[in-house]
């Protein structure tokens, strides 16, 4: 680590939360430095000196510290968080470990598959940044069935209002033209709030089902659904030095 770096950067990076959430526990005085409480999004610290407890834990030094990386099969109904405010199953109901996880990213409620949880804040940064191009395989059931217009809409990026997704590998699956539905595989590398979803929605498609398949070359294929894995140290290391990574390509 660097000498002085910011506080937020520091927690996400000890994988407390995201950096925007970090950012929040810091306003709201859940984080002191040397006993002090901290406020100020600007403060800077020496990981290597100073003290930064969180809820009045202290935060172990990176250097010294093993990393916990699992792999779920998501099923619907369990939403992804640590701790839900409605008390609704989370996703580390399914996971029985004493580590202090965090989910890599999200999956909504009524999406199942692929999620990664762990206590390793530059591996979040590194999988959820889009910067990074770490791709994200869906297969989506639809009603209805694409024509080759949508299709090559949703491959060259789609207007969802907020804004206009990347080129994605779209392919279909699976038609099935008496019940006027249809299978897709999605692949996508930038993971905003129910993109795939939404992507479809603009081409005025219904989702009856989603399903995150893999995260980088990483899959569950093998995995039964509500079950877990730990990550083999060299998927980790292939995420981490971005060999999973997908470039994303015209078709």
């Amino acid at each position: 680590m660097e000498e002085n770096i910011r506080l937020q950067k520091f927690l996400a990076e000890e994988g407390i939360a995201s950096r925007r959430k970090c950012e929040e526990f810091i306003k709201q005085g859940k984080v002191k430095v040397n006993g002090i409480t901290i406020t100020e999004l600007g403060t800077k610290i020496n990981p290597k000196k100073d003290k930064v407890e969180f809820l009045g834990r202290t935060i172990n030094q990176k250097e010294n510290k093993e990393y916990t990386y699992i792999l779920l099969n998501k099923p619907i109904d369990y939403v992804t968080t640590a701790k839900d405010q409605f008390d609704r199953k989370t996703v580390l109901d399914l996971v029985k470990t004493n580590k202090r996880l965090v989910p890599v990213g999200r999956l909504d409620m009524y999406t199942s598959g692929a999620l990664i949880l762990t206590d390793d804040g530059d591996f979040v940064y590194k999988v959820t940044h889009p910067k990074h191009e770490i791709t994200k395989t869906y297969t989506v059931t639809l009603m209805g069935i694409p024509t080759d217009e949508e299709i090559e809409t949703l491959r060259n990026g789609v207007d969802i209002g907020d804004f206009v997704t990347s080129k994605a590998k779209v392919r279909i699956i699976k038609t099935d033209y008496e019940k006027n539905r249809s299978r897709l595989e999605i692949v996508i590398h930038e993971g905003k709030n129910k993109e795939v979803r939404r992507m479809c929605e603009a081409i005025d498609k219904k989702v009856l089902a989603l399903h995150r398949t893999k995260i980088g070359n990483i899959s569950v294929k093998d995995l039964e659904m509500g079950t877990w894995r730990y990550l083999r140290p060299r998927e980790v290391t292939e995420i981490l030095k971005g060999t999973t990574i997908h470039k994303m390509e015209e078709k």
